[in-house]
């Protein structure tokens, strides 16, 4: 289940709720008892760092297409051209 972050616009209170995504959002502030609470964007928990997402792992032949190389999609070489 995803955490959300909330923060009251009437007090400024900021807390984090565990809820499923298919819950309703949070109104009241538990800090003021207003009905001023709204979800926050924030970053995910965790990166996916290193070498190898989709684009290295998943490939079905030996082309790879790393980020930042600007020959990638270019066709490979086989040495009879």
């Amino acid at each position: 289940m995803p955490i959300y972050e909330y923060e009251c616009k009437a007090c400024g209170h900021r807390l984090e709720a565990l809820q499923r995504m298919s819950d309703a959002p949070l109104k009241d502030c538990p800090s003021c008892d207003k009905p001023e609470l709204g979800k926050l964007v924030s970053a995910a928990g965790f990166r996916l760092k290193g070498g190898g997402w989709y684009e290295t792992d998943f490939k079905s032949s030996n082309r790879k297409n790393l980020a930042g190389d600007s020959k990638g999609s270019a066709p490979a070489k086989t040495g009879t051209d």
